[in-house]
């Protein structure tokens, strides 16, 4: 399966998750962001995340929660949050149970975006080597400029993290902070069947919680790069 595929025939769309409990915002800031991301085999059940199948996510006050749906195969792509004028888009795969992919992986993405004509710089980050990406983005009133967008990757036990940060939390380690947390304390969970490497972790809704909302035309949740397979609808879930 390819990470940063895009078929038009597969167009995706985001549903409201049902309502989840609200996870304390302790949760995501209570570690550092270099002790994690966890395999479930690390901890004691979802306690204090939400519940999305192959991925337990950590809350904080007034994230915006997407679950992001392939309208053709109806299956869960993927799954972003929102918190201020900054995102946290977020995938699980399978991998090897001998080495990682993140390595191969970001060749491809520093290749991807160069091929759309924009820059990349591979630096070191707080989960280890991450990518800067600057993509050609076209302003409201006409203008021609970049978008920037953050690239992390974790390399777990036969399962590869791999997240996208956009708005402020590409640009400034301040505002990034949270969702940095935040991704650090995503816990895992990988099945025990056989999964060639890249093939998508199954996600699945949230239980109940959480209201669904509309958020304005215009509004401030951050686009992820178009070469990226997830692509975001009208609808979201805010977790308080």
């Amino acid at each position: 399966m390819a990470l940063f595929r895009r078929s038009a025939s597969q167009p995706s769309e985001e549903v409201p998750a049902r309502s989840a409990d609200t996870p304390s915002d302790e949760t995501a800031r209570s570690e550092a962001p270099t002790t994690g991301p966890f395999d479930a085999s690390q901890v004691d059940g979802p306690t204090g995340r939400v519940d999305l199948g192959a991925i337990w996510l950590p809350g904080v006050r007034g994230m915006e929660l997407r679950m992001e749906i392939d309208k053709k195969t109806q299956k869960i792509t993927g799954v972003a949050c929102a918190v201020g004028g900054s995102g946290l888009q977020v995938q699980a795969f399978a991998a090897p149970r001998t080495e990682g992919i993140w390595d191969e992986i970001r060749e491809e993405i520093a290749q991807s975006v160069t091929q759309q004509g924009g820059t990349v710089d591979d630096l070191p980050g707080p989960f280890g080597r991450e990518l800067l990406a600057r993509l050609p983005a076209t302003a409201p009133d006409g203008r021609t400029g970049t978008r920037p967008a953050r690239f992390v990757g974790f390399d777990g036990p036969r399962w590869f993290l791999r997240g996208v940060l956009t708005g402020k939390a590409a640009v400034d380690p301040a505002e990034a902070k949270v969702l940095e947390a935040v991704f650090a304390n995503i816990v895992v969970v990988r099945d025990q069947s056989p999964r060639p490497p890249r093939d998508l972790l199954s996600l699945n809704l949230p239980g109940k919680g959480a209201t669904a909302q509309v958020p304005p035309a215009g509004g401030a949740t951050p686009e992820a790069p178009t070469f990226d397979p997830l692509t975001r609808g009208p609808e979201i879930t805010e977790i308080r």
